[in-house]
């Protein structure tokens, strides 16, 4: 099913799912990968440990968070897809980020376990039919169905890429 297949439109998440074309969303999970979203690592290394502000984010903890979410996305998808209508909380990224080890790790390690998770996330959403990736249930005070959420796995990742463009990469000129 596409992105346009998306109904209703989550309010909170439509930020991060309006930013990926109208594709399949199996062909978004497999174009969109850690590799296609941020281009040149070298880049990246450069920045591993540099904010663009005091309180910030480097770009592994930015890695890290994105993991997290991805995990969680597909979390909530593999139980509205079960037919599960538990309403499920939202989350504090603030918290969790505060609680990792990812500026002790190579960021490299870090892109590869992301692979790894994008890998498990296609494969859960392959073992979905139309019936069960239309599913929804509540996530964060917000309706959201199966099919919303791995549109929003992969539009939360360009993001945070977008922002590293805009705010990071010009602090290695």
């Amino acid at each position: 099913m596409k992105k346009s297949d998306i109904n209703p439109m989550p309010a909170f998440f439509d930020r991060y799912i309006h930013i990926v074309e109208d594709i399949t969303l199996n062909d978004a999970l497999s174009k969109y990968t850690p590799e296609n979203i941020f281009g040149d690592i070298d880049l990246l290394l450069a920045l591993e440990d540099r904010v663009y502000a005091p309180g910030k984010w480097t770009v592994r903890d930015i890695v890290q968070h994105v993991i997290d979410n991805e995990r969680i996305m597909a979390y909530r998808a593999l139980r509205f897809s079960r037919n599960d209508h538990t309403v499920l909380p939202g989350y504090d990224e603030e918290l969790l980020g505060a609680h990792t080890m990812a500026n002790q790790r190579p960021l490299l390690e870090l892109i590869a376990e992301w692979k790894s998770v994008r890998t498990s996330t296609q494969y859960l959403f392959k073992g979905m039919n139309e019936e069960m990736i239309i599913r929804s249930g509540v996530a964060y005070k917000s309706e959201i169905s199966a099919l919303a959420l791995g549109f929003v796995i992969v539009g939360h990742p360009i993001h945070h890429m977008n922002v590293i463009r805009e705010r990071y990469f010009p602090l290695l000129v």
